[in-house]
Protein backbone atom coordinates (compact mmCIF):
# COMPACT_ATOMS: atom_id res chain seq x y z
CA UNK A 1 0.00 0.00 0.00
CA UNK A 2 1.59 3.37 -1.20
CA UNK A 3 1.60 6.02 1.41
CA UNK A 4 0.40 9.52 0.15
CA UNK A 5 2.48 12.43 0.61
CA UNK A 6 2.48 15.33 2.78
CA UNK A 7 1.07 18.45 1.28
CA UNK A 8 1.59 20.76 4.85
CA UNK A 9 1.89 20.40 7.83
CA UNK A 10 0.82 23.60 9.87
CA UNK A 11 2.36 24.24 13.15
CA UNK A 12 0.88 23.50 16.66
CA UNK A 13 -0.81 26.75 18.55
CA UNK A 14 1.03 27.67 21.71
CA UNK A 15 -0.69 28.20 25.10
CA UNK A 16 -0.43 31.87 24.82
CA UNK A 17 1.87 31.74 27.90
CA UNK A 18 5.00 30.92 25.70
CA UNK A 19 6.20 33.12 23.09
CA UNK A 20 6.39 30.41 19.90
CA UNK A 21 9.96 29.58 19.16
CA UNK A 22 10.51 30.36 16.01
CA UNK A 23 14.52 30.18 15.36
CA UNK A 24 15.97 32.64 13.09
CA UNK A 25 16.90 31.45 10.06
CA UNK A 26 20.68 31.89 8.56
CA UNK A 27 21.07 33.22 5.23
CA UNK A 28 22.24 32.14 1.92
CA UNK A 29 25.94 31.90 2.10
CA UNK A 30 26.66 32.33 5.97
CA UNK A 31 29.10 30.84 7.81
CA UNK A 32 29.82 28.82 10.80
CA UNK A 33 29.92 31.81 13.20
CA UNK A 34 26.76 33.67 11.47
CA UNK A 35 24.31 30.52 12.70
CA UNK A 36 26.17 30.08 15.74
CA UNK A 37 25.55 33.53 16.71
CA UNK A 38 21.96 33.52 15.82
CA UNK A 39 21.86 30.17 17.60
CA UNK A 40 22.72 31.47 20.75
CA UNK A 41 20.76 34.77 20.76
CA UNK A 42 17.95 32.35 20.57
CA UNK A 43 18.88 30.86 23.15
CA UNK A 44 19.52 33.82 25.32
CA UNK A 45 15.74 34.89 24.24
CA UNK A 46 14.61 31.00 25.31
CA UNK A 47 16.42 32.02 29.05
CA UNK A 48 15.00 35.37 29.08
CA UNK A 49 11.57 34.09 28.50
CA UNK A 50 12.34 31.30 31.32
CA UNK A 51 13.22 33.31 33.91
CA UNK A 52 10.44 35.76 33.41
CA UNK A 53 8.20 33.00 34.03
CA UNK A 54 9.61 31.82 36.46
CA UNK A 55 9.58 35.05 38.47
CA UNK A 56 5.84 34.93 37.85
CA UNK A 57 5.49 32.00 39.37
CA UNK A 58 7.62 32.78 42.69
CA UNK A 59 5.62 36.04 42.69
CA UNK A 60 2.32 34.20 42.24
CA UNK A 61 1.34 36.26 38.82
CA UNK A 62 1.48 32.86 36.94
CA UNK A 63 -2.06 31.09 36.59
CA UNK A 64 -0.28 27.86 34.62
CA UNK A 65 3.19 26.87 36.17
CA UNK A 66 3.17 24.04 32.99
CA UNK A 67 4.12 27.49 31.20
CA UNK A 68 7.30 27.91 33.38
CA UNK A 69 8.43 23.94 33.08
CA UNK A 70 8.33 24.15 29.31
CA UNK A 71 10.20 27.24 29.08
CA UNK A 72 12.63 26.15 31.48
CA UNK A 73 12.94 22.84 29.43
CA UNK A 74 12.85 24.62 26.34
CA UNK A 75 15.77 26.61 27.24
CA UNK A 76 17.73 23.50 28.67
CA UNK A 77 17.39 21.82 25.91
CA UNK A 78 18.20 24.47 23.38
CA UNK A 79 21.55 25.20 25.49
CA UNK A 80 22.43 22.02 25.31
CA UNK A 81 22.25 21.35 21.36
CA UNK A 82 23.85 24.64 21.11
CA UNK A 83 26.73 23.41 22.94
CA UNK A 84 27.03 20.26 20.69
CA UNK A 85 27.32 21.70 17.53
CA UNK A 86 30.01 24.16 18.85
CA UNK A 87 31.77 21.15 20.23
CA UNK A 88 31.27 19.75 17.02
CA UNK A 89 32.36 22.48 14.90
CA UNK A 90 35.25 22.61 17.10
CA UNK A 91 36.43 18.97 16.48
CA UNK A 92 35.77 19.09 12.93
CA UNK A 93 38.29 22.60 13.00
CA UNK A 94 40.50 20.61 15.00
CA UNK A 95 40.64 17.36 12.87
CA UNK A 96 41.14 19.76 9.76
CA UNK A 97 44.40 21.35 11.37
CA UNK A 98 45.54 17.95 11.67
CA UNK A 99 45.27 16.65 8.48
CA UNK A 100 47.40 19.74 6.99
CA UNK A 101 50.45 19.14 9.57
Amino acid sequence: MPLAPLTSVTPASGTGYIAAATPSAPAAGSGFGDVLTSAIEDVSAAQSESQRLAVAAVTGDLTDIHAATIASSRAAVSLELVAAVRNKGVEAFTEIMRMQA
